[in-house]
């Protein structure tokens, strides 16, 4: 964003960063952050505790994939599916 100041006759752009606690750029796609659409997917789900777990982990691997850590990140997300798969069928 660029502001106009009222007292000199300079242009001078913003510095603010993306926010990399709260919203972090490789948890937001498409203007959608992964807690929102994981919080909609899970909505009305009966499962154990530890399946949320694991399905939560297997989504947020899922939705970074490719800006963050690219193939291992889906290896991790199959690793966490594989955990949940055992989760549900107990």
């Amino acid at each position: 964003m660029t502001e106009v100041r009222q007292d000199c006759d300079i242009t001078a752009k913003s510095t603010a960063k993306p926010d990399a606690v709260s919203h972090p750029a490789h948890y937001t796609s498409g203007g959608i952050e992964a807690k929102d659409a994981l919080k909609a997917a899970m909505d009305g789900s009966e499962l154990s505790p530890m399946a949320f777990y694991w399905w939560g982990c297997a989504f947020k691997y899922l939705w970074r994939w490719t800006s963050k850590n690219g193939v291992e990140d889906l290896r991790k997300c199959r690793q966490c599916i594989d955990f949940l798969i055992e989760e549900v069928s107990e």
